[in-house]
């Protein structure tokens, strides 16, 4: 019964699209082949954390590189249109994105520059201050600047999904307020299931719902609610909370994988601007149960059906809400 189960979920999982909206995981080829192994159709790939305009341009040029290395695994996604042709080719595209907006510095016409080669998504600010808004680990939030409402009206005009995971809750409701376009949560939990400062209220979650966002549930072990004794199971739990909030048309993955790094990744990660104050403690991070790896991923497929999920939450849950977010905001 076991083994058919499987077998029914991975046939789900290869008639779906399948979309991935965070993964920060040391890149290279062995990662790439366990995205195809898990059934990957595409997936927001990070290409800048704390790092500078020059910084993240040499992301974005390691990228490019990776791309035309890994051509038979992998294809670049500009639209909506290109995740479609990976899907029909068997390749993981790829979606390149920020968690930061320190790429830009104080010039707003980079941003144009970052959308031309091919960055799709952006975060606000990465858990502390930045020129634009306040992260989630700021003692004091003081929203959205000025020189912030001008990004957004950029990023709306460039077609750049506006991310609000690592945001603070003020600077999140006026990005949510400020945006024409919807905006995302694209790997967070409930903190009505695990109080913690990177997890959202039920009010936080009704909120974006109401005014037409998004949410990416992660399974960051760290945020959990059984932390690293989760499974596939416990995450399943907590994307349910989430829908039974926000309903589940609007509601998709963000696993936040982090595959192939060590503890010094970690570090780098939870401390302000990757070398100032230290502003949380992980401790040991073990992904849930039955999805260590990025291959796993039909081991998820396989929970929401034991849960009793219909076919037809699966398919928008696993991409197909995903790909409808990101035709409105790209525009393709």
């Amino acid at each position: 019964m076991k083994d058919e189960a499987g077998t029914l979920a991975n046939e789900l999982l290869d008639e779906s699209i399948v979309i991935d909206g965070l993964i920060v995981s040391n890149f290279g080829r062995s990662v790439f082949e366990d995205m195809r192994r898990g059934g990957l159709t595409a997936a927001n790939c990070t290409c800048c954390v704390w790092e500078n305009f020059t910084a993240t341009m040499n992301n974005v040029v390691r990228w490019k590189g990776w791309l035309r290395d890994n051509a038979d695994l992998l294809r670049q996604v500009r639209t909506t249109g290109d995740i479609l042709q990976a899907k029909q080719e068997g390749r993981t595209g790829i979606i390149l994105g920020w968690q930061n907006l320190t790429g830009i510095e104080d010039q707003i016409g980079y941003l144009e520059i970052f959308k031309q080669l091919g960055v799709g998504i952006m975060q606000i600010a990465y858990n502390t201050q930045n020129l634009v808004g306040t992260g989630c680990y700021e003692k004091h939030d003081g929203g959205l600047s000025d020189f912030g409402h001008d990004v957004i009206a950029e990023m709306n005009r460039l077609g750049i999904l506006c991310d609000l995971s690592h945001v603070g809750p003020q600077t999140s409701t006026d990005v949510i307020l400020a945006s024409k376009q919807p905006v995302a949560y694209s790997h967070c939990l409930p903190a009505g299931l695990k109080a913690h400062p990177r997890n959202k209220t039920d009010e936080q979650l009704r909120f974006i719902a109401d005014r037409g966002g998004f949410v990416g549930v992660t399974m960051f072990p760290p945020f959990l609610k059984r932390g690293v004794e989760a499974d596939v199971d416990d995450y399943i739990e907590a994307i349910d909370y989430v829908i039974n909030i926000c309903g589940e048309d609007i509601v998709g993955i963000g696993t936040d994988f982090t595959q192939g790094y060590g503890q010094e990744f970690f570090d780098w990660i939870t401390h302000d601007k990757g070398y100032g104050r230290r502003l949380t403690n992980f401790g040991d991070v073990i992904n849930p149960e039955g999805m260590r790896t990025i291959g796993e991923w039909p081991n998820l497929t396989a929970a929401m059906q034991r849960r009793g999920w219909s076919e037809s939450r699966i398919t928008k849950v696993v991409g197909d809400n995903w790909l409808r977010l990101l035709r409105t905001v790209w525009g393709a």
